[in-house]
């Protein structure tokens, strides 16, 4: 038995691992899939004191407080830098990492840093709060206002992947116009250091591929 903490992206929540947390638990797996503070069913914790360091605490505290261990540690998109703060900072408990369509960031990047023009535009038209970036239109109906400030704000590694068994990253294959995360599959492409995937699905693969994803998800445990 492994034991997966599956990490949503952007404007999501625990909820978008639906079809994927069955496929695993039905394999005999721990399944965990924690929504961070601010979405999902936790959008009333959503304020403008919600940022980057907030997120990576809520999954540090979940793996610290749910005694996991040797985890496999899943993130989509925005979450990959949630992903490697929590590598980071508790890299006893993660035994490998597995990003999906996701930024893979280095010491002082942050998501508007990384992502697209388009995308930074999107991040800008924040809501009525002044902190809320709105999901768009055609999201699931349970998308929620993401924090601003968590796209926003730098993150603070001091690390490297060389203490990781194996790294995996799944890039998406059917983005409409530039795919965010092109620059990024590119160079972890390049990079001994990861195992690299290509499927072809939408930015939600969880959604678009969970057969194929399943099959990478356990072969990385």
């Amino acid at each position: 038995m492994s034991t997966y903490v599956l990490v949503h992206g952007a404007w999501h929540g625990g909820w978008c691992w639906e079809l994927v947390r069955e496929r695993l638990e039905a394999a005999g797996h721990r399944v965990t899939a924690p929504t961070l503070s601010g979405l999902g069913e936790r959008c009333h914790l959503a304020s403008r004191a919600v940022d980057l360091d907030t997120h990576i605490s809520d999954i540090q505290n979940h793996i610290a407080y749910e005694n996991l261990r040797d985890v496999v540690l899943v993130a989509h998109s925005y979450a990959g830098f949630v992903a490697f703060g929590v590598a980071d900072r508790n890299a006893a408990a993660i035994g490998r990492l597995v990003l999906l369509d996701a930024f893979v960031p280095r010491d002082g990047e942050s998501c508007w840093t990384l992502t697209t023009d388009e995308q930074r535009a999107w991040y800008a038209d924040v809501d009525a709060s002044g902190y809320g970036v709105p999901p768009l239109p055609f999201f699931d109906p349970r998308a929620t206002a993401h924090p601003l400030a968590s796209l926003m704000q730098p993150i603070r590694l001091t690390g490297d992947l060389s203490r990781f068994r194996r790294c995996d990253y799944v890039y998406a294959a059917k983005w409409e116009g530039e795919s965010p995360f092109a620059a990024t599959f590119e160079r972890v492409r390049a990079d001994p250091s990861w195992t690299t995937h290509v499927l072809d699905g939408a930015h939600n693969l969880m959604r678009d591929c969970p057969e194929d994803l399943l099959k990478i998800l356990l072969d990385a445990a």
